[in-house]
This record gives C-alpha cells, sequence and structure tokens, in this order.
C-alpha cells in the first residue's frame, strides 16, 4: 500500500512539473514573439516631418533631423511654463504642418 502512495505522489509531481515547464516555454515563447512584433512596428513609425525646439531663447521649428531651423517663431520661450520648456529641450515631434500650426497657436496663446 505505501508503494502505490508513492508512485501516485511521484506521479502527480511528474505531471505537475511537466505542466510548469509548459506553461512556462508557452509564455517565453509568447513574450518572444511580442518582442519581435514590437520591433517591427519601431521600425515601421515615421519619422517626424517638423520638431519645435528652443532656438537663441526663441521658438525653433526644424525639418526631421536638420539641425539649421526652417523657421524661426519670434516669441520669446521664457515666457513658456516650466513643463513647456522642458519639452521644449527635448523637442516636440509633429507629423503635419496642420499640427504645427495647432501646436504654436496653442503654445503662444
Amino acid at each position: 500500500m505505501f508503494d502505490r502512495k508513492v508512485f501516485y505522489t511521484l506521479v502527480s509531481s511528474a505531471v505537475v512539473s511537466g505542466f510548469i515547464v509548459i506553461c512556462t516555454l508557452g509564455q517565453t515563447l509568447h513574450y518572444q514573439k511580442s518582442e519581435a512584433k514590437g520591433e517591427r512596428m519601431v521600425k515601421k513609425l515615421p519619422e517626424a516631418e517638423y520638431v519645435v525646439r528652443e532656438y537663441d531663447g526663441k521658438l525653433g521649428v526644424f525639418r526631421g533631423n536638420s539641425n539649421t531651423p526652417y523657421r524661426v517663431v519670434e516669441y520669446d520661450a521664457s515666457l513658456l511654463s516650466e513643463y513647456d520648456r522642458s519639452q521644449l529641450v527635448q523637442g516636440i515631434s509633429l507629423e503635419t504642418e496642420a499640427e504645427l500650426d495647432t501646436y504654436l497657436e496653442d503654445i503662444i496663446t
């Protein structure tokens, strides 16, 4: 009788261990697929058409990765809130000219 209990205990523990291993492998595979899909999505993101940054104390509008402003908005950047100035240091990316115009109207008024 004791041998039967030991046998069933060992079989049960083997089944539970196998279930844990299979679930772990499934989660690992799911994570790897999600990560690979995320990398593909990042590669597909369009590059920003316009970037607004502070330029000589004013608002500079740059195209793409250019270091020379495409347009300078005559507005004293020091009049902006601390949050807006911190965003300008990082650069605000905008995809269309309509978004650019809306952003500039919102920030200046």
